[in-house]
């Protein structure tokens, strides 16, 4: 394909995303069906725009991995350590539950052999990821009880593509018979061990390097460079796994929990997003042009019967588990349908079985047409639970629905130097969370090794501050040196996050000025009020009483601030100013005058 070629494929490709997405989220059916339903259009089944959609689908699995790294950059390994249950309890429940059922349905439809039924039981048990995060993502659930299940579940699937990969061998019939049989066993722990040992490596490779690497890169100040790093760390780690045979999407995962415990979590965050949406969206796109119009043409019933069955089995397993664990009803809802599909992992699983004569061909391509189905029906089960859930509130007016947790932090620290720490301590002390933005990272080094925790990014990036969660939280304590970037912050701040309530620290008074005309209501100008307690102590210090020294201050400072908000409104009228400074240092000594007459 020459550079016009592909110039005008990436046109049509974008026009068909442009048109279809808005066109069914306007519809209610997601953005994630709008992209199955333009690539069907444009695939070789359709209007044959593209004929090698397996080639697309291969460089959009990009989009996947990207998924699955920012997912790993918002676990810490803590948090990861203490959902071992949910992983391994409902995970493990899940795969098992429902590859045993999957497996006797795909031995009594197909009659395939005990070997053939285990591949397509647990190729049909896995869910995709892509699907299941973007829709949950969509309806801002993914910090709900039934998100987190959902997410636990997905990520024990990603860790059983180990094992699954692993058995293949050991499944596959001899060509002839082995004389002995660990000359048949060996292939399958070689990839086993292959497999760990890439893990081991991953991290010890992402525990003593990641954060150095970043930290010199982070230093030179160049945003280009440090999305180049993030984008190779993350590509890099991909071909690693996928070269010893493991998940692509897993190692992201794996790189970005190694690093949800750093300094650069935010930054890396925001870097990604937009990489990771245009390629993910072209993974659904590539998803959409594999289905094969003609199979199920020839046999539509039976297929689309099958892409049910496997909705319904699948629902139906999920369901139960959630009840037992005590999820509530409508989240056991939503998060059976969220993981009803089959997954992309099936696609490789299926063709890997085929050629190793596990499953009949023609069987493989069957399935892989049936786990297509199964996704494109994905939104619109969703769409179906959430219209019933509707109803059902109509019906209970005075029913509270499941509260999210509050794990997003309220508070967003923008600047971590002297007055951006001593607010943090402050909120330290009382068990206040706080996530805290600077973009030094030699200072976000040196703060760390006295035990204060920092983030690197530019708060005046939208990204970032999207990253960051401004869109949860309550309050931004802006702290920011640079008085430009200070009043860009405030700008982004009241246009995208009209919620949150800013603290802002004044460089000076002119910065005070253009806060306080910007509608920022709670200003502090970095030394006035240390000055005020320097200046009590000087009047202390000649003879006047603490009592006059602090009632002194007091009047003072609460005049200062009033005179500032009355000049913010003519801070670039020169000569109004000099008038109301004129008029304040006069009403000011009227005041103090009275005062003394008083006494």
């Amino acid at each position: 394909m020459g550079s016009h070629d592909f110039l005008v494929l990436s046109l049509i490709l974008l026009g068909a995303a442009m048109i279809a997405v808005p066109l069914f989220k306007r519809l209610g059916l997601g953005s994630v069906l709008g992209y199955l339903a333009a690539g069907a259009v444009l695939g070789p089944f359709g209007v044959g725009v593209v004929q090698d959609a397996e080639s697309i689908r291969h460089f959009a699995e990009i989009g996947v991995v990207l998924l699955m790294f920012v997912i790993g950059l918002e676990l810490l390994p803590r948090r990861l350590w203490e959902m071992r249950r949910q992983v391994f309890g409902l995970g493990g429940a899940q795969v098992v539950g429902t590859g045993l059922l999957l497996a006797a349905a795909a031995a009594a439809v197909w009659g395939v052999s005990a070997r053939g039924a285990v591949v397509a039981g647990l190729g049909l048990a896995l869910s995709s990821t892509a699907f299941a995060m973007q829709a949950l993502a969509e309806r801002n659930q993914l910090t709900t009880r039934h998100g987190r299940d959902a997410f636990a579940i997905l990520l024990f699937q990603d860790l059983a593509v180990i094992p699954l990969l692993a058995i293949l061998p050991l499944l596959a019939p001899a060509p002839a018979a082995p004389t002995s049989a660990v000359e048949t066993a060996v292939p399958g722990w070689v990839a086993a061990a292959k497999g760990m040992g890439m893990l081991v490596a991953v991290i010890a490779g992402g525990r003593y390097l990641l954060r150095p690497i970043f930290r010199v890169v982070a230093g030179a100040r160049s945003q280009e460079a440090l999305t180049a790093t993030v984008l190779a760390l993350v590509v890099g780690v991909a071909l690693l796994m996928d070269a010893v045979g493991l998940s692509m999407a897993f190692g992201a995962f794996l790189a970005g929990v190694l690093l949800a415990d750093s300094e650069y979590r935010h930054e890396l965050e925001a870097d990604i997003e937009p990489f990771k949406g245009l390629l993910l969206g072209l993974f659904f796109m590539a998803v959409g042009m594999s289905v094969s119009f003609g199979l199920v043409a020839a046999r539509p019933v039976t297929l689309i019967g099958l892409a049910v069955g496997l909705c319904a089995c699948k629902i139906a397993v999920t369901y139960a588990i959630a009840r037992a664990v005590r999820t509530p009803t409508p989240g056991a809802r939503t998060l059976a349908v969220a993981i009803s599909q089959g997954g992309e992992f099936a696609f490789v699983l299926f063709a890997a079985a085929a050629e190793k004569n596990i499953l009949p061909r023609g069987t493989a391509e069957a399935l892989v047409v049936i786990v297509t189905l199964s996704m494109a029906a994905t939104p619109f089960g969703l769409a179906l639970v959430d219209r019933c859930e509707r109803r059902r509130a109509a019906t209970r007016p005075g029913a509270e629905g499941e509260a999210p947790p509050h794990e997003e932090s309220g508070v967003i620290i923008a600047g971590f130097g002297r007055f951006g720490q001593i607010v943090g301590r402050v909120l330290s002390v009382r068990n206040v969370g706080f996530t805290a933005l600077d973009r030094d990272s030699e200072h976000i080094q040196f703060v760390a090794r006295f035990g204060a925790k920092a983030y690197f990014g530019d708060v005046t990036r939208l990204d970032l501050l999207r990253a960051a969660r401004a869109d949860k939280a309550r309050v931004l304590v802006l702290a920011i040196d640079e008085v430009e970037a200070s009043m860009k912050t405030v700008q982004l701040a009241k246009q995208h996050f009209p919620q949150l309530r800013i603290f802002a620290r004044a460089r000076n008074r002119g910065h005070a000025y253009r806060l306080l005309d910007a509608g920022v209501e709670v200003v502090s100008r970095e030394t006035f009020r240390s000055s005020l307690d320097v200046a009590r102590e000087v009047l202390t210090a000649v003879g006047l009483p603490d009592a006059i020294a602090s009632d002194t201050v007091r009047v003072f400072g609460e005049h200062d601030e009033e005179m500032v908000r009355r000049a913010a409104a003519h801070h670039q009228d020169t000569a109004k100013l000099i008038e109301i400074a004129t008029h304040g240092r006069r009403e000011l000594q009227s005041l103090f005058d009275q005062d003394t007459d008083k006494n």
